[in-house]
């Protein structure tokens, strides 16, 4: 696996986590917009949106939901 697929993997695994890319990007120690283009190039790997992004808030889509419950244990 390249790096920047795992990378994409443990962004979007913690931001499922927290439910927030500022909060997950604090964690990780990285800046929020680099965590945001790291799941935006995982979604466009996997074709399909694996997040709903508002202004307040971050949540799983189906999509998402069922791709964190396989990707969480090895992450």
């Amino acid at each position: 696996m390249r790096l920047d697929q795992f990378s994409g993997i443990v962004a979007f695994v913690k931001v499922a986590e927290v439910r927030s890319f500022t909060r997950a990007a604090a964690e990780l120690g990285v800046a929020p917009a680099s965590l945001s283009e790291a799941v935006k190039g995982l979604e466009e790997r996997l074709g399909v949106r694996l997040l709903n992004r508002t202004t307040r808030s971050v949540g799983l889509t189906e999509a998402g939901a069922h791709y964190f419950d396989h990707v969480r244990p090895a992450a």
